[in-house]
Formats: C-alpha cells, sequence, structure tokens
C-alpha cells in the first residue's frame, strides 16, 4: 500500500476517535442532566465495565449511593427503580471511555504491526495516549469531589477541567488526523488570519469554561429569562460577589461571551473572504462558513436552553435536556470548526 493510503487509514482511524469523545462528552452531558454522576461510588476501571447482574449486587450498589449527601439530602426519596436509572448512565459514560480506550489500542497495534506509522508520528501518540490517561483520571477526581457528606454535586470547577481536557484530546487528536490528510497546497497563508483564529479559539474556550461553571452551578435555573436576567440587564452588586461561583455572576459572563462571540467571528468571516480572492482553491472557502453558521446556531440554542430551564432536575431527561444537550454538542462543533480553520490557514513562513 502506498504511503499516502496509509497516512490516510490512520487519519479516518482518528477521526473516528474524535467522533467517540465527543460522544464520550455528551454522555457526560446526560449523567449532569439526569444527575447520575454520582450514582456509582467506586472506581474500578477493569470490573466495573460489569454492571450488578443481581438483587444483592444492585443493593449493594445502591448501598454505597446512600452514604454519600446527594442521597441523603437531594434523593432521599428514591426507589431502587429510580437508582437504577441513574446508574445505568454513568455506568454507560464509563463503559463509552473503556470502549474509546480499546478502539485506540486496537487500531494502534494493527497500524504498528501492518507499519502504517512514520517516524514522525511516534511523538505524537505518545502525546495523545498521555492526554486519553490523563482524562480518565481527571474524570475520577472530578467524581470523587462529590462523594461525601456534605456535597450534592460534583466541583464545578472540576467539571470545567474535565469537560475542558476532554475538548484538549478532541482538539488535538483531530489536528493529528488534519496533518496526515489536508496537503499543503490545499491551505491559505496567512499570519494575521491565523493569529486571528488562534485569539477566536481563546475566546471560545474561555466561553467553554464558563459554560462547564454554568452546568455545574446549574445556574440556567437561577435565572431562565431572556434577554435580561431576571429582569436586569446588569446583576444587582455584581461586584460584590464571585465570577468563579457566583450563579448570577457566572450567567452573566457567559451570556455577555456569547455576544462579544458572535460579533468576532462575524468580522473573522469577513477577514477570511478578502484573502480568498488570491486563493480560491483553499479549503477555506468552505470551512469558514462551518463557523459562522455555528456559532449563529449555538447562540440561538443557549436561548431557547435558558428559557427552557426547569426550577430541579432530578431523574429525568425532557426539552430543557434534550436542548442542553445540543447546546453541548454544536459548542463542540464550533469549536472542532475553529480547529480545522487554524489548520487550514498557516502562518506565511510555514
Amino acid at each position: 500500500m502506498e504511503d499516502k493510503a496509509k497516512r490516510r487509514a490512520v487519519a479516518w482511524w482518528l477521526l473516528l476517535g474524535v467522533f467517540m469523545i465527543i460522544v464520550q462528552t455528551l454522555l457526560g452531558g446526560v449523567t449532569r442532566l439526569t444527575g447520575s454522576g454520582l450514582s456509582i461510588t467506586e472506581w474500578k476501571p477493569i470490573m466495573g465495565a460489569i454492571p450488578p447482574l443481581n438483587d444483592k449486587e444492585w443493593n449493594e450498589a445502591f448501598n454505597g449511593y446512600k452514604h454519600i449527601g446527594q442521597y441523603k439530602y437531594l434523593n432521599s426519596d428514591f426507589t431502587l427503580s429510580d437508582f437504577k436509572f441513574i446508574f445505568f448512565w454513568e455506568w454507560f459514560h464509563r463503559l463509552w471511555a473503556r470502549m474509546l480506550g480499546v478502539v485506540f489500542a486496537i487500531g494502534f497495534i494493527y497500524f504498528l504491526v501492518k507499519k502504517y506509522f512514520d517516524k514522525q508520528m511516534i511523538i505524537p501518540f505518545v502525546i495523545l495516549f498521555i492526554l486519553g490517561g490523563m482524562q480518565g483520571l481527571i474524570g475520577w477526581i472530578m467524581v470523587s469531589s462529590g462523594l461525601n457528606d456534605t456535597h450534592l454535586y460534583v466541583d464545578h470547577i472540576k467539571l470545567a477541567i474535565h469537560f475542558l481536557s476532554a475538548m484538549v484530546l478532541a482538539c488535538y487528536t483531530l489536528w493529528f488526523a488534519l496533518q496526515l490528510l489536508i496537503p499543503k497546497e490545499r491551505r491559505t497563508k496567512s499570519t494575521s488570519l491565523h493569529n486571528f483564529t488562534i485569539i477566536a479559539i481563546a475566546l471560545l474556550s474561555i466561553q467553554l469554561l464558563y459554560g462547564a461553571f454554568m452546568a455545574g452551578l446549574k445556574a440556567a435555573m437561577s435565572a431562565p429569562t431572556w434577554p435580561t436576567i431576571n429582569g436586569m440587564w446588569i446583576p444587582d452588586n455584581m461586584l460584590q460577589h464571585s465570577f468563579v461561583s457566583d450563579p448570577i455572576n457566572v450567567h452573566f459572563v457567559h451570556r455577555t461571551l456569547a455576544y462579544l462571540l458572535i460579533i468576532v467571528l462575524i468580522f473573522w468571516f469577513a477577514q477570511a473572504g478578502k484573502y480568498l480572492k488570491a486563493n480560491q482553491s483553499s479549503l477555506l472557502a468552505k470551512t469558514r462558513w462551518w463557523t459562522v453558521l455555528l456559532v449563529s446556531l449555538q447562540v440561538l440554542l443557549g436561548i431557547c436552553t435558558v428559557i427552557s430551564a426547569p426550577t430541579i432536575v432530578v431523574g429525568k431527561f425532557g426539552q430543557y435536556q434534550s436542548l442542553a444537550e445540543l447546546h453541548q454538542l454544536v459548542a463542540m462543533f464550533l469549536l472542532m470548526s475553529l480547529i480545522v480553520n487554524l489548520y487550514v490557514v498557516r502562518k506565511a513562513n510555514t
């Protein structure tokens, strides 16, 4: 097989990994939205793949859940049937993570034996597996932050770190695949547009961080109104409260960043159009549209999600949860589109 075909095969395997990471992140969102994240109180990397198989094992798992604060102060009326519902989502979330590891391991061994790899792929693969391992560790650290007698949910800052580390893993894997798929002649040379794209990604990363804070603090439920926040354009006594832990302030920052981001990306879209006049064959002619359409959809979904937010979410999956998941999915697609554009628009001296 030719080297080009080998590189393309490896790239498609990597893109399968990106898809699985996105699904894994969405499953993480489901566990949060259904209050399922603390239902499994033990970390068993191997044996944890097997769920309880009989009444005795189910009762043992349920008794473990009964010892934490979430059950005692929030879900004390849960039956075993209720527990099985939330247990399923957390178990499936962890099972998918294991499947992701297996897919990467099998693919790596296959391509290694078949000699599809070249020397330039060694370091990226080492980094890739380190990032994957760290993601699993960060996930357990996040879960353990809620396995006590005082907290109702996991720590929102650790939740944000877990989410952003997943995005780093997905983006790194995507970048690796792009290097194998897209030839240099299809890329646009522009240092200024490349740097502008980096700024947009940085701004979006902060927005994603605050989106995770929103999720962890359930801030959407603190102000299920739009365009104002509970009748206020600017929250009262805003400077007297934390911009990291106060739900209303976090909500305000998240909304403000959303408005700023759509303005920045409209300008970015226009700037990209100027460079296309000199290079119509560049992939940028297509990829720039993905970003501007996705950010517009993302803002619309954000508004719909907020105004549909209920007062309490426990073990249910309805309209709000569906919109929140779509909002998260489009956010990930938006980030991926900017990563693709960053690769497509390279610096003039590279």
